[in-house]
């Protein structure tokens, strides 16, 4: 068996382009300190040579220093690709890691194995995203790299959020100044036990610590009481998952309610929720916002596409991703930052006229 061809050598490559190995190993580990002709000058006289690239582990071991950030979701990595808040956080972070020479390493909290992957362990620094993570595998990551989560807080550590109290009492004070109303809350995996479908009072929720949903739930209730309203006679539906299959048969249960039982508002805690409960009212002839008038909570951009309009809290999950990548990275401080919101009203809850 023939030995495996010799590998090419970043001084190899560097004398036939006749610069400095330094500069050549910018193009592969700081490509924000070459300009983009000589980046791709280099890069593509290493393809045309078989090179590509230093070699990770020996340059961790040289330098203590992967060039890998690791992001722990909480959901799964096809649910995280194909929702659109993570999508857009998830770009927010790849864009700032790019610009700065280093890998993205996504690691889901709900795989099978409760251990986190030895590739993962080797990160330079950790971004923790979503509602719940799979704590042990918290517990097993590497404590001396930095941390930063978002959405989620952990003892200690930085972390990125909205004010999601706030932005759930803006927009319920907008939706409750339409009259009469009959307001029903549909929450995104409150409870503590699995649940999608009625809330009854048999069933325990999240604490806020725990989950941000909890938080939007306190909004809605503020306005509640603001707007006369007993938040304990206030009916609740729960989500498991925020995605149209799941939410469907809680949406259809509450859509289905005779007229005087169904409620003429859904405050949504995610556009995802707002979105099916707006296609289903369409599909039994309900008038929007006459007969139903619908909120949601993030601000995606099919929102914003339809017709009619979903009236949302927008949150900027793309400069959430690069706000939590800048610091992981050291470009900026690792202190804990709240982002603003947007109310953004659409048709589907109009102002009053």
């Amino acid at each position: 068996m023939p030995p495996p061809p010799r590998r090419t050598t970043l001084k190899e490559l560097a004398t036939r382009l006749d610069i400095s190995i330094a500069t050549v190993s910018n193009a592969f580990n700081r490509p924000d300190q070459l300009s983009t002709a000589l980046r791709d000058r280099i890069l593509r006289e290493a393809k045309a040579m078989g090179y590509s690239g230093p070699d990770a582990t020996a340059r961790s071991l040289r330098t203590g220093r992967s060039r890998i950030v690791t992001v722990v979701l909480s959901e799964s990595l096809t649910y995280s690709l194909n929702d659109a808040v993570a999508s857009e956080l998830l770009s927010g972070i790849a864009e700032v890691l790019d610009a700065h020479g280093h890998t993205l390493l996504l690691v889901s909290g709900r795989q099978h194995s409760n251990r986190i992957p030895d590739s993962a362990s080797m990160a330079d620094g950790f971004i923790v995203y979503g509602l719940m993570p799979n704590q042990k595998m918290l517990a097993d990551l590497p404590s001396r790299h930095p941390f930063v989560t978002i959405d989620y807080d952990l003892e200690g550590c930085p972390t990125v959020h909205v004010n999601n109290e706030q932005a759930s009492y803006a927009i319920a004070c907008h939706a409750l100044a339409h009259l009469p109303q009959r307001p029903a809350v549909i929450s995104l995996r409150l409870t503590k036990n699995p649940c999608n479908g009625r809330v009854t009072d048999e069933q325990e929720l999240l604490t806020a610590a725990q989950t941000i949903t909890r938080h939007r739930l306190q909004g809605f209730q503020r306005a509640f009481q603001e707007h006369g309203l007993d938040p304990a006679g206030v009916p609740m539906w729960n989500i498991e998952e925020n995605t149209f299959a799941v939410c469907v048969p809680v949406i259809e249960e509450i859509l289905d309610l005779p007229d005087d039982k169904r409620p003429n508002l859904l405050l949504c805690m995610s556009d995802r929720i707002a979105l099916t409960a707006l296609t289903l009212a369409e599909q039994r002839g309900l008038r929007i916002p006459d007969d139903l008038r619908i909120t949601g909570f993030d601000g995606i951009a099919e929102g914003q596409y339809r017709a009619p309009r979903l009236t949302t809290v927008r949150q900027d999950s793309v400069a959430k991703g690069r706000l939590a990548a800048s610091m992981i990275l050291g470009k900026e401080p690792m202190s804990t930052k709240w982002l603003e919101t947007e109310l953004i009203l659409g048709e589907t809850c109009p102002s009053s006229t």
